[in-house]
């Protein structure tokens, strides 16, 4: 879509084509990490207020050179709404501009409820998160309408994602540039947890399943219900891929004899109940390379992109990377070398300025 007041008079074109009501006044929200950007409009009639999403052109280098780029929201919004699962209502678009108006959910995060609430508070709210995971992987294929279902966390992902830990968080973890021997460890330990994975079953999972991503509802005479939002990267991965999205989220930490709790009581309720032993395995190998690419993604964004917002997050995803290390480094000698690494991220935030 076009930028400024052509932005602008674009959006309220489509308002005035989808819904017949004109925009009074508009207000950009804060953008991400990805290049899509979200502008809260006010209506002369109803429903009185939405968010517009816009898509834009994304950077190839977001992904693996073979990747394809991620699907549209619809149908996977409309595939979960029709399920019963909380996603955003939808109230028209315009798919040639990448514009998709959605309901305006406010921007009471789950990220921001749990910094508020009580103990007792926030975990009846993960709880809540967490009832959501088996819901999404007891979903199935319909027929082939779904890009999700043709969509996987595969080698090629976990490659991505050693190559982005090797050139952003290693040097942190070294003090100087890494040799090729070392990003070639790097490389096997990222490949052993990509064979393990592939053992795993394969279910439906948001892929970014964290506090930012879900939003809070107000229910008249009940508790808030969570609502998931940027559904669109939904793919195919082990039952532990978006618990550890959710439970070792950068942007809200959550103590980890909490952690332990939500994962004994979610872990039956998965339509595969992994037994214990694979489930806590997996999802301390999964930790690895989730956050380790979180970590990367993060210094990467000040380094490339001087945009210094996330580096605040880098001491809790050391965190995280490092409640798993423990565990795995006796899995299988090739994770020795990363876990040693992991250990040795520097837990302050560090100066990653361009």
């Amino acid at each position: 879509m076009r930028e400024g007041s052509d932005a602008a008079a674009a959006l309220g074109e489509v308002v005035r084509e989808q819904l017949g009501v004109n925009v009074v006044a508009s207000q950009p929200l804060p953008a991400g990490l990805g290049p899509r950007r979200f502008v809260r409009l006010i209506l002369d009639g109803p429903p009185g207020r939405l968010v517009a999403r816009i898509d834009a052109d994304e950077d190839p280098a977001g992904r693996p050179s073979a990747a394809a780029p991620e699907p549209a929201l619809e149908p996977l919004r409309s595939f979960l709404e029709d399920a019963g699962l909380p996603v955003p209502a939808r109230h028209g678009g315009d798919w040639a501009r990448g514009v998709e108006l959605l309901e305006d959910l406010g921007e009471r995060t789950l990220e921001r409820a749990a910094a508020e609430a009580s103990s007792e508070e926030r975990r009846a709210l993960y709880a809540q998160a967490c009832a959501l995971v088996p819901r999404l992987q007891a979903l199935s294929d319909p027929g082939g309408e779904i890009p999700a279902f043709g969509r996987r966390l595969d080698g090629a992902l976990f490659a991505y994602k050693a190559g982005l830990f090797s050139r952003f968080s290693l040097p942190l973890a070294l003090g100087r540039d890494p040799r090729r021997s070392e990003i070639q460890a790097v490389e096997r330990a990222f490949l052993w947890i990509a064979e393990r994975c592939q053992e795993a079953p394969a279910r439906l999972a948001h892929r970014d399943f964290q506090s930012q991503n879900l939003l809070l509802r107000a229910e008249s005479g009940g508790s808030p219900q969570i609502i998931m939002i940027d559904l669109q990267g939904a793919f195919l991965a082990p039952p532990e891929y978006d618990l550890v999205c959710l439970l070792r989220d950068s942007y809200a930490e959550l103590p980890d004899e909490e952690v332990r709790e939500h994962l004994e009581r979610v872990r039956p309720s998965l339509p595969d109940a992994p037994d214990p032993e694979t489930f806590a395995r997996r999802f301390d190998l999964l930790t690895l390379t989730r956050k380790g690419k979180d970590h990367a993604r993060f210094v990467h964004a000040s380094q490339r992109r001087d945009d210094p917002r996330y580096l605040v997050h880098l001491p809790a995803t050391v965190r995280a990377l490092r409640a798993a290390a423990p565990r795995c480094a006796g899995l299988d000698p090739c994770l020795v070398p990363l876990c040693a690494w992991i250990e040795a991220l520097p837990l302050e935030t560090p100066p990653c300025a361009p």
